[in-house]
């Protein structure tokens, strides 16, 4: 039987979720359909279109969780499937951050300038960075799967000792759990120093930019300049709805950890929808194409809302024996 608190959890759960697909599958919708229409996908099209799937997965996984554990599932669930259920989480929640991350510094090589022999190099080379990155994001990822196997075995049986012995386990195996959950906190540096290395060096590109307009007595306002603009704050939205999510992820952990029989504790997985969920739009607003897609279908939407409205009202002001016919 739910509980009160059981529906609130699930509405706003299931509120994010509807939220963070609609931003996603727009995204994935225009890329992939512009992709068929063209026969052609450009380098940050095809990141966009892997970030939005991964996140259609990261939400459906998330919404899943949620479920699970306002049903207690977990209590007749196989050790299997709540296994599988966290490694899906992770193999979501790496593509989803190490996707991002090459968002960020694909807008550091498109847009920003140095004279470099190294930045040109991967300035011009952006195809193979972006796999070299992925590649190497995998070995971080054999990483999570093996602290998961360590840590799986301490931290799912949270969902089948009772109280007195749940406690008496936590004690026991306190420093393993600390050190355990360290470890894992550790995968999401990688993808922060890059991230904050991309936009410090984007923001040192648009000062000299500047800096050089300036000594030449142009406008400010150019079209590079404001390219420099609204990659910076792209990126300054994904890093603060980033390290959000992060911050969320590991208070999650923490707080199932010491507060595991708390009716409470399973809010805190709320925030773990906002980066998945809220990124996308800011992605929209932020590419033009989409920006204009959106606008065009909000326009249309807008347009069979009114004429809707009129033919209701057409009827209601015709005589019933008219409307028959």
């Amino acid at each position: 039987m739910f509980t009160e608190l059981d529906i609130i959890f699930l509405t706003l759960s299931i509120a994010e979720f509807l939220i963070g697909m609609l931003g996603n599958m727009f995204i994935g919708l225009v890329n992939c359909s512009e992709w068929v229409k063209n026969q052609n996908i450009s380098l940050a099209d095809f990141i966009f279109t892997c970030l939005a799937i991964s996140r259609i997965s990261q939400l459906s996984v998330l919404l899943f969780e949620s479920f699970t554990m306002t049903l207690s599932l977990y209590l007749y669930f196989s050790y299997k499937l709540a296994k599988s259920i966290t490694l899906l989480w992770r193999i979501t929640n790496h593509l989803t951050t190490w996707l991002a991350t090459c968002l960020s510094i694909f807008y550091l090589l498109k847009i920003a300038h140095f004279s470099n022999s190294l930045f040109l190099w991967l300035k011009f080379r952006m195809n193979r960075v972006f796999l070299m990155i992925l590649v190497f994001s995998l070995f971080f990822l054999i990483l999570d799967f093996l602290l998961l196997e360590a840590f799986n075995d301490l931290f799912l049986k949270v969902y089948i000792m009772d109280e007195y012995n749940m406690t008496i386990y936590i004690d026991e195996r306190k420093t393993l759990f600390v050190e355990t959950l360290t470890l894992l906190s550790l995968t999401y540096l990688l993808p922060v120093v890059l991230s904050l290395t991309s936009l410090f060096l984007l923001f040192l590109s648009l000062v000299r930019h500047i800096r050089n307009l300036q000594l030449n007595s142009m406008s400010s306002r150019d079209s590079s300049t404001e390219a420099h603009k609204r990659a910076i704050k792209m990126m300054m939205s994904f890093l603060f709805l980033f390290l959000v999510h992060c911050f969320s992820t590991q208070v999650t952990s923490w707080i199932f950890l010491i507060f595991w029989n708390n009716k409470f504790a399973k809010f805190v997985t709320l925030a773990a929808y906002v980066f998945p969920s809220g990124h996308s739009f800011i992605l929209i607003l932020g590419n033009s194409k989409l920006r204009q897609k959106a606008l065009k279908l909000l326009w249309h939407l807008k347009s069979a809302l009114k004429k809707r409205k009129s033919v209701t009202a057409l009827q209601i002001d015709f005589p019933e024996p008219f409307q028959r016919y």
